[in-house]
Parts: C-alpha cells; sequence; structure tokens
C-alpha cells in the first residue's frame, strides 16, 4: 500500500506469518518478521510514518533486505 511520507513510500503486512514489508524511497525494501498486527495497523495510521518506524519498529524486530 502506498502511504504519504518522505522516508516510506509503502508497507505492505501479511498477518498470518506477522511479516511487515517497508519500502523506502530510495528503492530499499525491508521485511520485518514477527511485527503484531496492532503495531501494523498502527504504524498505517500514524501522520509521521518514518518516526513511527524509528519508534516502533527499526532496531525491535529481525529483518532482512529483500
Amino acid at each position: 500500500m502506498h502511504v504519504d511520507s518522505a522516508a516510506i513510500r509503502a508497507i505492505d503486512y501479511t498477518p498470518e506469518h506477522g511479516k511487515l514489508f517497508v519500502t523506502f524511497h530510495d528503492g530499499d525494501e525491508y521485511v520485518y518478521v514477527g511485527v503484531p498486527e496492532r503495531i501494523s495497523a498502527a504504524f498505517y495510521r500514524s501522520r509521521s510514518k518514518g518516526r513511527f518506524f524509528q519508534r516502533m519498529i527499526r532496531d525491535r524486530y529481525p529483518y532482512n533486505r529483500v
């Protein structure tokens, strides 16, 4: 899903696997594993996607570059 953010281009979430896909404007895409659905939903709703990502996702969940 495309989002309105200065840093993040798109967010996608697969609840059955707890995987959060984050695509940045520079084209880099990462998958974060074990992200609870409530965190993903709050990320979608957040006013500042970049700030939410820094505070609640980055360095809190295992990730891989896609």
